[in-house]
């Protein structure tokens, strides 16, 4: 059994039109939803042996913010192939994690991730800012992993957590 943790970016700040996508970081609300959801996953589980996170600003912070909450023991790694990713590349990434990995979490962005969601599931969630799907493939090496092969286990956003639906 592999399992995977999909985590967009937590809400992205647009108040500087002069900084570039890549490099924008979190807006306050960003900041709060972040560590609720590392909280929430750390109740929920699993918990992920190995992050692989886009390196734009915004990804790398709401990691950062994730994993302090979660309370988790692990240094994330940065691909920028994940940065812009069309869901066809980031099944190349997922394919290729190591085989030692039994839960990996992949932190990006839309709309690489809801079509990644979408393929891999066939469910189609919308997947707002700070939303942390867990996908489960019966499946015992990632090499395996293809489109339909995935069942969708739980989603959580941050209006989840706050009771509301989208």
């Amino acid at each position: 059994m592999k399992t995977l943790l999909l985590l967009r970016h937590a809400k992205s700040s647009w108040d500087d039109s002069s900084v570039r996508d890549f490099d924008r970081p979190l807006a306050e609300r960003g900041k709060r939803d972040a560590p609720r959801i590392g909280k929430a996953l750390r109740r929920r589980g699993p918990l992920p042996d190995l992050i692989i996170s886009s390196p734009a600003t915004r990804a790398k912070e709401t990691i950062e913010a994730v994993i302090k909450a979660a309370k988790l023991n692990i240094d994330p790694r940065f691909d920028a192939s994940i940065y812009g990713a069309s869901s066809a590349e980031l099944t190349k990434v997922i394919t290729g994690l190591p085989a030692e990995s039994s839960c990996a979490m992949l932190v990006g962005h839309n709309p690489g991730f809801e079509d990644l969601l979408a393929r891999l599931t066939g469910s189609h969630e919308r997947m707002p800012t700070a939303a942390l799907a867990c996908v489960e493939f019966n499946l015992d090496h990632w090499v395996n992993v293809d489109d339909g092969r995935g069942r969708l286990v739980w989603l959580l956003t941050p209006k989840h957590l706050d009771g509301k639906r989208d």
